[in-house]
């Protein structure tokens, strides 16, 4: 610590998913800024971010629904905390919770864009900066760009389960591979394992492949993917179309999404056989409505005043020049839970409603026993 505090750092820029990047830039008394996809069920934000999620339509991160649900899926989307709570207290010295602690961030960059977003309110001190590492698609090594061209009108498929799956059993390899071989198109597998037995002559594998330059190729028809958030936003920004085979993390809910723009189809990887493969990629092949949205969600990422990037530069900026941007922070933070949801008012106003009830029965029946007192002294 005393290094770092040495070094004269202005922001520390953080992913809340990654604890404690909030107390280190505490402890150097600098502002920072968080950068995120989500927290799971969207904790983070909700509880210490302080956004509105109504859970009527807004869908918890990673429960794979959409902001159109049945009773029994509002049901699942209200029970998705972790309590550090303890430590965040032991690290400060003080009383603490981890909410309050994350809720000091400045700005909160959001690595997604409406283009994949479901509508759903947020704050000013929010920014959108999905896809801000995509870029138009620059040339092709010689020998990849040979294989393209082979393709002639059938064009070529990208294939990549991502950076973490290095290998595949023989059997799930082969599995695909044997696919693969029954597409007209030339396939571009990113593949470190063992070559499978059934790789058909229109499959290479490669230990690494240029994505975006080849998702930006004109002869790209699909992208299969595993769901990971620059994939999916490279297919966005170029305008593929995806089967999606999600393994862990954000990449179901990623897919999820995906498909219910209508622009991708999901399979799932522990049940894959040859043939689901080949029908999932010729439906968004030879289905014109997969690419016909995925292009349309081409354009809306490409329709805004200022590029995602620049965006996320200029608030980082923003705060470093202005030690903060507590002026976008909402005071919602400095309400309890029970006054967030006006629970005190609610309350003051049935204790009041409760009492004038109490009052206007009491009157009522006075007047009934009155009213009887003097029936019965005429009777008399």
């Amino acid at each position: 610590m005393a290094h770092l505090r040495g070094s004269g750092y202005d922001l520390l820029l953080s992913d809340p998913v990654t604890l404690c990047g909030d107390l280190v830039a505490l402890k150097l008394a600098v502002p920072f800024v968080y950068s995120l996809r989500f927290s799971p069920a969207s904790t983070v934000e909700r509880h210490c971010g302080k956004i509105p999620a109504p859970p009527s339509y807004t869908p918890a991160a990673l429960s794979e629904l959409t902001d159109r649900m049945s009773f029994s899926e509002r049901i699942k989307n209200i029970f998705w905390q972790d309590e550090w709570d303890g430590y965040y207290s032991k690290v400060l010295g003080r009383p603490t919770t981890l909410c309050e602690t994350m809720g000091k961030a400045e700005i909160w960059l959001i690595r997604t864009y409406w283009d994949f977003e479901f509508p759903r309110p947020f704050l000013p001190n929010f920014e959108f900066v999905g896809g801000l590492h995509c870029q138009p698609a620059k040339p092709l090594p010689k020998e990849m760009e040979e294989f393209v061209q082979s393709s002639g009108e059938h064009g070529i498929v990208v294939f990549s389960l991502g950076s973490m799956v290095y290998n595949l059993t023989d059997e799930k390899s082969n599995v695909i591979a044997r696919a693969l071989s029954q597409l007209p198109q030339k396939v571009l597998w990113r593949y470190k394992g063992k070559k499978p037995e059934a790789l058909g002559s229109n499959t290479r594998t490669y230990d690494w492949i240029p994505q975006n330059d080849l998702l930006g190729h004109p002869l790209t028809k699909a992208f299969i993917t595993h769901g990971g958030t620059n994939g999916i936003y490279e297919a966005i920004y170029h305008g593929i179309p995806l089967v999606g085979i999600p393994m862990f993390a954000d990449q179901h809910d990623n897919i999820a999404h995906m498909r219910a723009k209508g622009a991708a189809v999901e399979l799932d990887f522990g049940t894959l056989k040859t043939e689901d493969l080949v029908d999932a990629v010729n439906a968004v092949i030879n289905n014109s409505s997969y690419k016909e949205n995925a292009l349309r969600l081409s354009k809306i990422h490409h329709d805004q005043p200022t590029k995602p990037l620049d965006r996320a530069v200029f608030w980082i900026e923003f705060v470093m020049r202005h030690k903060g941007a507590k002026h976008l922070r909402p005071a919602a933070h400095h309400l309890t839970w029970y006054q967030y949801h006006c629970l005190d008012v609610l309350a003051f106003l049935f204790t009041c409603a409760a009492i004038a009830v109490f009052i206007l029965v009491k009157c009522c029946l006075f007047c009934c026993r009155k009213r009887g007192r003097i029936a019965k002294r005429k009777k008399e």
